[in-house]
């Protein structure tokens, strides 16, 4: 089965990457989120449990257990990687940018969302943090906003959910091809 598995600079358990296409296998029980070889069918998933930006495109075999987000084997080949720390910084832009008329946001964060200028970096994250601080004060005093949001999320919160993943999940595995 194809998916994908994020590292750092090496394995979790330190043993360094293998070269595409050399097969890596684990012997041994194999038990999900304990020991065995982890990947996830969908990149977005996979990036939840990323150690590090480093994107591989694996196909695993033997596969033991599987959970809705990764499964675990105890074969895994690397097809292809991508140094993905400048795809990720993008994709948490393009992210943000989706969400942003959700809020005010200052001028400094729009700017910086758009154009990926790493000078205007530091005063965006200061301008969105001073915000948030902000609205998270008012939101804590208004008990009405805390009874609208459990509303809005006990109401259809799974297939907008659903909807967002799969939205985001494509744009991720896109921008990634697109880098390799």
């Amino acid at each position: 089965m194809k998916a994908w598995h994020f590292t750092a600079d090496k394995l979790r358990d330190g043993r360094p990457i293998p070269p595409v296409g050399e097969v890596l296998r684990h012997d041994g029980p194999v038990e999900i989120c304990v020991t065995g070889l982890h990947a996830s069918e969908r990149i977005f998933d996979a990036l939840t449990y990323a150690p590090g930006h480093v994107i591989h495109r694996v196909e695993c075999g033997d596969i033991v257990q599987a959970q809705d987000d990764k499964f675990v084997c105890r074969e895994r080949t690397i097809l292809w990687s991508v140094d993905g720390e400048d795809v990720l910084r993008a994709f948490a832009r393009r992210v943000a940018l989706d969400v942003i008329h959700l809020w005010d946001a200052p001028d400094v964060v729009r700017k910086y969302l758009e154009t990926g200028d790493e000078k205007l970096r530091d005063a965006a994250r200061d301008a969105a943090w001073a915000a948030a601080s902000a609205a998270a004060s008012a939101a804590a005093r208004d008990a009405a906003s805390a009874a609208a949001r459990d509303a809005a999320w006990a109401a259809d919160s799974t297939a907008a959910w659903d909807a967002a993943w799969d939205k985001y999940n494509g744009w991720l595995t896109e921008m990634v091809e697109a880098a390799r």
